[in-house]
């Protein structure tokens, strides 16, 4: 395994540590509210959790369709961005928009607990970087 595997290795494990610590933390968010007799909010912080795993998901495989496309047009001297790279990242912002306006609509659960769900994504990174940075290095 060369160098360049292993980091290409460890960038994966650490999108897979933000994956599950972006619903963890959503479920835990919950669980306080559960605690604190905050029924209203148990919904909108673990759908919230839910909507930024998408996100996450989403935005890691746009990233991984661009890097591909990168390599493959490498030493050309004017490399092409798909269109499609722009209209899904677009897209994905829409599409968790119309999420966010028919749970706060339809299901009447706090917008607040919508968003502060939606913040486990950046908790997630948080302590993943924060675990980066603390573990030894092998």
């Amino acid at each position: 395994m060369t160098e360049d595997d292993a980091e290409l290795t460890h960038g994966y494990a650490t999108e897979r540590r933000i994956a599950w610590l972006t619903l963890a933390m959503g479920l835990a968010f919950g669980g306080a509210a559960l605690a604190l007799h905050r029924r209203d909010w148990v919904a909108g912080l673990v759908l919230g959790a839910v909507l930024a795993w998408f996100n996450f998901r989403w935005l890691a495989r746009g990233l991984d369709a661009l890097v591909s496309s990168s390599i493959a047009q490498e030493g050309r001297p004017k490399p092409q961005v798909p269109l499609s790279t722009y209209f899904t990242g677009l897209f994905r912002y829409g599409l968790i928009g119309l999420c966010v306006y028919v749970i706060f609509t339809y299901l009447h659960v706090p917008l607040g607990s919508l968003i502060v769900g939606l913040c486990a994504l950046g908790a997630a990174a948080i302590a993943a970087s924060v675990y980066e940075i603390l573990r030894p290095a092998n």
